[in-house]
């Protein structure tokens, strides 16, 4: 039995309270009470002063002589007893702070996989930074007061439907809404079973390679390629192998995807040599467990996929049994005649994945996009939905599905068709005025962003530092080269930039270009 401890004198000098803090007098009390037990100014078993004794000593009111010993025992700091005074608790010496002198104790690495998290891309930008970041659509356009009254409705009448976590796939009337959106206007065939609503299309790669690729699985994606996608196939353990795009020849199918031969050499033990009859358009032991495209405008080239390349991809997946996501990335922006179809709309045999957003449509901030799934997926996926947490607010989703039933998102959307075409001409006047011996822009069909070829000799990555601290957002196209040699250019957004901002920004990337050259 450990021996009552002798008394000693209770250190009231190191108890200050300061009345002009905006802290509280009890939570002041209670900060210099923790220093006193951790520090062992008083051996454990000490009594403490009786509340009404410290009270007097320190001019405080009883209650908060109370209120601070009401809390150091409801986290075990004091033992209360009945008809005594607290005493303190023999607690553990716990962490002790590192001498300065000492190195500090290493603290252990994150997972493998954590480590690819943390070692992924990151691109958002920047506030103020509009000029010229990729995919960045005009906020200033968007009709906030509609919306506004819209979200302000649904909260003043949601009851409690909206304010629960149900319907985790997404409301059942925005799901209608898509469902009708996406057929009259992608030629996409799903019922409103086969949607779910994500907080956007990187949560919806995301969840799709946790649940449809085992480390080791390969993956085709287009280079260059969205390198979001990327990050959750590697993330999840793929291989990923690239299908070559480029602006003449397209989608290169006929030329199989091969690795790098010292990566052959190092996944053949994994893989060993196993072989689709696929017509030659896989490599042997390499066939695809999934292949991601962005048919409808790709990125980060802005071409469209032809009908005979997309006959050869549906080929493909069927003789090799592979899952297709299509990312319908900037779907809704075409300025040569009216957007195409979706390959989903062509698909026989629920292979095909098709996944959107209503970041480019409407604002980015708004976090919220959906996939449309074979119903063998949708029958099961709110099991993973319900594992992940991956669901969007359902007040925004039943705003959203307002938006789009009466009429609101139909006529921002042909209103800002005509706007970007106005300012997509406007941009390539003046970089091709400004720009013409430094910059080749491509002749992009989609989109709100535009591929600049650098000249040769000009390193984009340090074009986009330098434009950087000229608060010019652009993203270097060599980031979305993986496997073969990069491309030298910029990704360009221009639809968040008035006339005056488009000027402006060309005119500090210019200087940007003009730094990097010397």
């Amino acid at each position: 039995m450990r021996p009552h401890p002798k008394p000693q004198p209770f250190p009231l000098d190191t108890l200050a309270v300061n009345r002009a803090s905006p802290e509280h007098l009890s939570r002041q009390l209670y900060h210099g009470l923790v220093a006193i037990i951790r520090g062992r100014a008083l051996p454990p078993g000490s009594e403490l002063p009786s509340t009404r004794a410290l009270a007097a000593e320190l001019g405080l009111g009883r209650n908060t002589i109370v209120a601070a010993y009401d809390q150091l025992v409801t986290e075990g700091y004091l033992a209360n007893r009945q008809g005594a005074r607290p005493v303190i608790v023999d607690l553990p010496e716990g962490p002790r702070e590192t001498p300065r002198e000492e190195p500090p104790v290493p603290l252990r690495s994150p997972s493998l996989r954590g480590q690819l998290l943390l070692s992924q891309p990151y691109h958002h930008g920047r506030p103020g930074h509009v000029a010229f970041h990729p995919g960045m659509p005009d906020a200033q356009s968007f009709p906030f007061g509609v919306w506004g009254r819209l979200v302000a409705r649904r909260a003043s009448h949601g009851g409690e439907t909206l304010f629960g976590t149900y319907d985790v796939t997404g409301h059942p009337a925005l799901k209608e809404a898509i469902a009708g959106y996406l057929f009259s206007a992608r030629g996409v065939r799903c019922r409103p079973e086969q949607i779910v609503v994500t907080t956007g299309a990187q949560a919806a790669f995301d969840l799709l390679a946790r649940l449809l690729l085992d480390p080791d699985d390969t993956v085709w994606m287009e280079e260059p390629g969205y390198y979001g996608a990327k990050a959750a196939f590697t993330v999840a353990g793929a291989r990923i192998l690239p299908i070559a795009v480029d602006q003449e020849r397209g989608w290169r199918f006929e030329h199989d995807p091969e690795p790098k031969v010292s990566e052959r050499k190092k996944w053949e033990p994994v893989f060993g040599q196993r072989s689709c009859s696929n017509k030659g358009s896989a490599a042997p032991g390499f066939s695809p467990r999934l292949i991601y495209v962005t048919p409808a405008c790709q990125h980060p080239l802005g071409i469209t996929m032809r009908m005979e390349e997309r006959l050869r991809l549906l080929d493909i997946a069927e003789t090799a049994n592979s899952w297709v996501i299509e990312d319908d990335f900037d779907g809704e922006y075409r300025f040569q005649g009216r957007p195409v179809p979706a390959i989903q709309s062509m698909d026989r045999s629920g292979r095909v994945i098709y996944v959107g957003t209503f970041a480019k449509l409407l604002f980015p901030a708004l976090r919220l996009g959906f996939m449309v799934l074979p119903p063998e997926l949708a029958g099961r996926i709110v099991n993973a939905l319900s594992t992940t947490g991956q669901f969007a607010p359902l007040l925004l989703q039943a705003a959203l599905a307002d938006f789009i039933t009466e009429g609101h998102m139909s006529r921002h959307l042909k209103r800002m068709r005509r706007i970007y075409a106005q300012r997509r001409q406007l941009f390539r006047d003046i970089v091709t005025e400004r720009l013409r011996d430094e910059i080749t822009l491509s002749p992009a069909e989609a989109g709100i962003q535009v591929v600049g070829y650098l000249k040769a000799g000009i390193d984009d990555i340090k074009v986009s530092q330098a434009a950087a601290k000229r608060a010019i957002n652009v993203s270097p196209l060599s980031k979305y080269f993986q496997n073969t040699a990069p491309t030298q250019g910029l990704v360009l957004g221009y639809a968040a930039c008035d006339a005056a901002q488009t000027r402006d920004g060309v005119e500090r990337l210019a200087q940007a270009i003009g730094e990097v050259l010397g």
